[in-house]
C-alpha cells in the first residue's frame, strides 16, 4: 500500500514555479511588478535585458546597440495633416560609417552611414513624444545595426521598433500623416523599451 504522507518534493500546493526554468522557485526574488522567479534565473535574464519576462515591465535602465550619431530638432510653422492648429517638429538623425562592436551582429565589419528625418506635430502630445524620443536616443534604443527589412541589405543602420513618421503626408500607408493614433502607439512602443515620463 502506498504511503499518503506528503513530502516537500511532491507537495506543490504552496509552491510557485519559475516562468524561466519552469521548476519550483529557488531563492525567490519578487520584482516590483509582483512576478517572482528564482534569483539566479532572473539575474541571468537581467544581464541581457532588465525587463520582467512575463509583463515586460522594466526594472532599471535598458541601453540598446545604436551606434554613435546625432539627433537634431528643427521647428517650422507649417502644419501636418490632422494637426492644422500647430506647427511641425522635424527630427534629423545622422550617423557616419563605423565598425561594428561586440554588441552588433558582425563585430569588426563596417556599417554604412545613414540620415533619417522624422516629423511630429508641435502640440502638447507631440512635445511629450519628442522628449521621450530624446531619452530613447540617449539610451541607444532608436536604431540598431543589422539587416534592413526594406532593402534586404546587411550591416546597415536600421530602425529598432520605435516607429517614426518619415513623411509629412500620405497617411499610415506611407509613414505619414494624418494618423490620429500614432502619438499613442509610439508612446506604447517606447514604454515597451522602458522609456516613460516617470523613469
Amino acid at each position: 500500500m502506498m504511503s499518503t504522507t506528503s513530502n516537500n518534493h511532491c507537495d506543490t500546493s504552496t509552491e510557485e514555479d519559475c516562468a524561466i526554468c519552469l521548476d519550483r522557485i529557488h531563492q525567490k526574488k519578487t520584482l516590483t511588478c509582483l512576478h517572482s522567479f528564482c534569483l539566479e534565473c532572473i539575474d541571468s535574464v537581467f544581464k541581457l535585458k532588465p525587463a520582467c519576462p512575463i509583463c515586460y515591465t522594466y526594472h532599471g535602465v535598458y541601453t540598446g546597440t545604436q551606434p554613435e550619431g546625432t539627433m537634431t530638432v528643427r521647428r517650422s510653422p507649417q502644419s501636418l495633416p490632422g494637426y492644422e492648429h500647430c506647427g511641425t517638429i522635424t527630427i534629423d538623425y545622422h550617423f557616419t560609417a563605423g565598425i561594428q562592436g561586440p554588441e552588433h551582429p558582425n563585430p569588426g565589419v563596417w556599417y554604412s552611414p545613414t540620415r533619417r528625418t522624422a516629423f511630429l506635430p508641435a502640440c502638447q502630445e507631440g512635445e511629450k513624444v519628442l522628449k521621450l524620443l530624446r531619452k530613447a536616443f540617449d539610451r541607444k534604443l532608436i536604431f540598431t545595426v543589422g539587416r534592413s527589412v526594406t532593402t534586404g541589405l546587411n550591416n546597415v543602420i536600421t530602425w529598432n521598433d520605435i516607429h517614426h513618421k518619415t513623411s509629412r503626408t500620405g497617411g499610415p500607408q506611407r509613414f505619414g500623416y494624418p494618423d490620429p493614433e500614432y502619438l499613442f502607439r509610439v508612446q506604447e512602443e517606447l514604454r515597451l523599451k522602458g522609456v516613460t515620463e516617470d523613469d
